[in-house]
């Protein structure tokens, strides 16, 4: 597989390392999916999909290595690119991928779990999201968290928590705390994001209580991940709180 690696700066200076001080590593593995290097151990993966009505979308997930080891937050949508993703970690990164966790339930955050099931990666995901899993027929995450989950990978950890509903009824935030990097997924919105997107499965009442318990049990984090766009850092969870407070 040929893979084009190729410098490009990003504009987050709100963030303690600036990155348009110091260049992140875009890596393309094929016209619709890439990666940016976020650090030596932390990867955005970009997926681009046809989501009508929406047009060409592009859908952020996180990898995270230790130690040898790794662990994959949201899938592309779909099982081949979740193949070259994989490909890709495995001859790139030389790690084994330990766990798999999904945001929530939408096709941008676990469309490609089938295929990690048939190659052994464990999963795991909050209760909430097995359930629905289960009520539409999906592939289901096999193993359940109800408030949060705490996994070992290499020597540190990484913490998946629900603050309640927001972007869906299940929607999780996952805490890499040896980076300070949130993966805020779908609830997070960026900085150019004007709406809140997609709320066909979204709880407006309860996502601003969401957002907040968010922002005050991460306040200290860095770097913030939102489930499509450009990273930041906390300013992204502010500006997702704007955004709510617009649709009142």
């Amino acid at each position: 597989m040929k893979i084009t690696i190729l410098v490009v700066f990003l504009s987050i200076c709100s963030l303690d390392v600036c990155f348009s001080q110091s260049p992140a590593l875009r890596i393309s593995i094929s016209k619709d999916i890439e990666l940016i290097r976020l650090s030596d151990h932390t990867y955005v993966h970009v997926s681009y999909t046809e989501m009508p009505p929406w047009g060409r979308i592009a859908s952020n997930g996180l990898v995270y290595t230790s130690g040898g080891e790794g662990v994959i937050f949201d899938t592309p949508t779909n099982d081949s690119l979740t193949k070259a993703l994989m490909h890709w970690i495995t001859d790139s990164l030389k790690v084994r991928v330990v766990a798999f966790v999904p945001n929530h339930w939408h096709d941008d955050c676990m469309g490609g779990l089938g295929y990690l099931h048939s190659i052994g990666i464990p999963s795991y995901a909050q209760e909430k999201t097995i359930a629905i899993a289960e009520s539409k027929s999906l592939p289901i995450p096999q193993h359940a968290f109800v408030d949060s989950l705490t996994l070992h990978v290499g020597k540190e950890i990484v913490v998946c928590r629900y603050c309640g509903a927001a972007h869906t009824v299940d929607n999780i935030v996952s805490w890499i705390p040896s980076e300070g990097v949130l993966f805020g997924g779908c609830m997070v919105k960026d900085l150019r994001s004007e709406t809140l997107g997609n709320t066909a499965d979204a709880d407006l009442a309860a996502w601003p209580l969401t957002i907040g318990r968010v922002l005050a049990a991460y306040s200290t984090a860095r770097i913030v991940v939102p489930g499509h766009g450009a990273v930041g850092g906390t300013d992204l969870l502010m500006h997702t709180q704007v955004l709510l407070t617009k649709t009142k």
